[in-house]
């Protein structure tokens, strides 16, 4: 039904910025689709964790700790989704995955039923 693949993950310096992108392909995403794309993350060792996320009409939530720092954005037109990530700290080295649902709640991870195969952000001191 839908394909997500991430790309834009790397190897950065602390204060540096990286940009995420998400191709979405298949049946669901669309221009006139209403859904909801979020960006989590899991640190080594840790649980998975929200990140951001974006209505198809634009609408974003983010975690506390991460507000003025990342911005998720989309493109519609492209059915690509972006997030923006500067002044990168080292506790923000994770596998960053992408992740598609239904609707325009932001949901839990639970209802996330399309997920890419992750990029990993590494961010040295």
């Amino acid at each position: 039904q839908v394909q997500l693949v991430e790309s834009g993950g790397g190897l950065v310096q602390a204060g540096g910025s990286l940009r995420l992108s998400c191709a979405a392909s298949g049946s669901i995403f669309s221009i006139n689709t209403i859904n909801t794309m979020a960006w989590y993350r899991q640190p080594p060792g840790a649980q998975r964790e929200l990140v951001a996320a974006i209505t198809s009409g634009g609408s974003t939530n983010y975690a506390d700790s991460l507000k003025g720092r990342f911005t998720v954005s989309r493109d519609n037109a492209k059915n690509m989704v972006y997030l923006q990530m500067n002044s990168l700290k080292p506790e923000d080295t994770a596998v960053y995955y992408c992740a598609l649902k239904r609707g325009a709640g932001w949901g839990s991870r639970a209802e996330y039923a399309y997920w890419g195969q992750g990029t990993q952000v590494t961010v040295s001191s």
